[in-house]
């Protein structure tokens, strides 16, 4: 896996070592009002993913970009008319798809109303539920039948949520809202776990446990590996997880990985 976004995220395209495909940013390609130059984009990226042997791209960003202020999306979303930007990243990922690539729509439920960076810290948004169906959410929503993955984010919600936690560790955000209002039974990834907005609050395995009992299924870089790792082994252990929950978040994964030949069916 890997965060390949075109622009300036992109750890092969901005590593001259490489001669690949190379993107200004994704809000060059949403200017252009023309979703085919999205799917376009996608193609090029996941070619060149697809001959290094990547399987998954942490991408598209499917923020929209409301906030002038914004320090940590800003050119890495499409744009910031919700329509413009759900059109560009449906498009985004058939292109990606056309190379096989698995995608990750991110950063829900959306980074883009924000001023703060969850790398460093709290970050903290008062939108309510209907104030983000009306501008935020209308990506995910858009691309929700399409994409393989849903990547949350550290950010909080006290309008809409009443568990003060960041959506990525909230059950109230990731399986009442995502699963539950808007449908969606795909894999669900953490933003990273080594984040500010994380490690400031939550120890290695409080974070783990919680994310995964929010209804995450992919618990995407723990500050500490092994003692998340081993938290998660107790939790199962224990009764706190149950074995049915694991193998729920198994399967989705298992069902991925055969559905784009990362793995074969035994004979």
């Amino acid at each position: 896996a890997i965060d390949e976004e075109g622009g300036r995220v992109a750890r092969i395209g901005r590593n001259n070592s490489f001669d690949v495909p190379r993107f200004d940013s994704m809000e060059a390609v949403g200017d252009t009002g023309d979703p085919q130059n999205a799917y376009d984009a996608g193609v090029a990226i996941g070619s060149y993913l697809s001959e290094y042997g990547v399987d998954v791209d942490f991408a598209p960003v499917a923020d929209v970009n409301t906030n002038p202020n914004n320090i940590v999306i800003g050119d890495r979303a499409f744009g910031s008319d919700p329509e413009l930007v759900a059109d560009m990243v449906s498009a985004a990922v058939d292109g990606f798809h056309e190379t096989g690539i698995i995608t990750s729509l991110k950063h829900f439920p959306g980074h883009g109303d924000t001023t703060g960076d969850t790398h460093d810290g709290y970050v903290a948004v008062t939108k309510t539920w209907d104030e983000l169906k009306n501008c935020e959410l209308i990506p995910f929503v858009a691309a929700l039948d399409s994409t393989d993955m849903v990547m949350a984010s550290h950010i909080t919600l006290p309008n809409i949520t009443s568990d003060g936690l960041p959506a990525s560790l909230s059950y109230e955000m990731l399986t009442e809202k995502l699963r539950g209002e808007l449908g969606y039974d795909g894999l669900i990834a953490t933003d990273s776990l080594s984040m500010g907005a994380i490690v400031e609050a939550y120890t290695p395995v409080e974070s783990a446990k919680l994310a995964f009992l929010a209804g995450a299924d992919l618990l995407l870089m723990p500050e500490d590996y092994i003692a998340a790792f081993d938290g998660m082994v107790q939790a199962v252990e224990n009764g706190e997880i149950t074995q049915q929950r694991l193998e729920t978040s198994v399967l989705r994964i298992l069902a991925l990985k055969l559905r784009y030949g990362v793995l074969t069916p035994a004979a």
